[in-house]
């Protein structure tokens, strides 16, 4: 049985793909928050997770993939909506709908999203998210009691 190399190399030696692949992982990034935020609103507001990422190509793909502590202690039904963003442009919202009894049972969750993005730029990107209360009455919070979101950002070699 004969081992096939090609161009004469052994598969250790290679070390770059060739021209016009793209797939490959060039860096990663992380970003975390322990802090806790609370809102009773209908708008918008920072979770306090956010990481900034400077492609290398603007063919570079973005992998972002959130992981999201929530809590919800209300006094009564309530649901909350996550949006992530990459900048102040909306990419997509991972919702979590929340519902108790009416009485101040709390739940806790996780909620998390995987989006891969192709921001088209080589400035430094910054993706966050950002909740709100989406129906109900009570409080929303994220990060409860110092658990920590996290989000990881991929830079994906794009295709030449």
């Amino acid at each position: 049985m004969a081992i096939i190399k090609p161009n004469n190399n052994t598969i250790s030696a290679i070390t770059a793909l060739p021209a016009g692949v793209g797939g490959k992982v060039l860096q990663v990034v992380f970003g975390s928050t322990s802090t806790a935020v609370s809102t009773t609103a209908a708008t918008l507001i920072d979770t306090g997770l956010s990481a900034t990422i400077t492609p290398s190509s603007t063919s570079s793909k973005i992998l972002v993939i959130v992981n999201h502590v929530d809590n919800d202690k209300n006094l009564g039904d309530c649901s909350q909506k996550t949006h992530l963003f990459r900048g102040t442009t909306f990419i997509c919202e991972f919702s979590k709908y929340l519902n108790n009894t009416g009485d101040s049972t709390e739940q806790r969750t996780e909620t998390g999203t995987n989006f891969l993005d192709s921001p088209n730029t080589t400035s430094a990107t910054t993706y966050k998210t950002q909740f709100n209360k989406n129906s109900g009455s009570g409080t929303i919070t994220v990060q409860k009691d110092n658990t920590t979101s996290t989000m990881t950002l991929m830079e994906i070699a794009g295709w030449l």
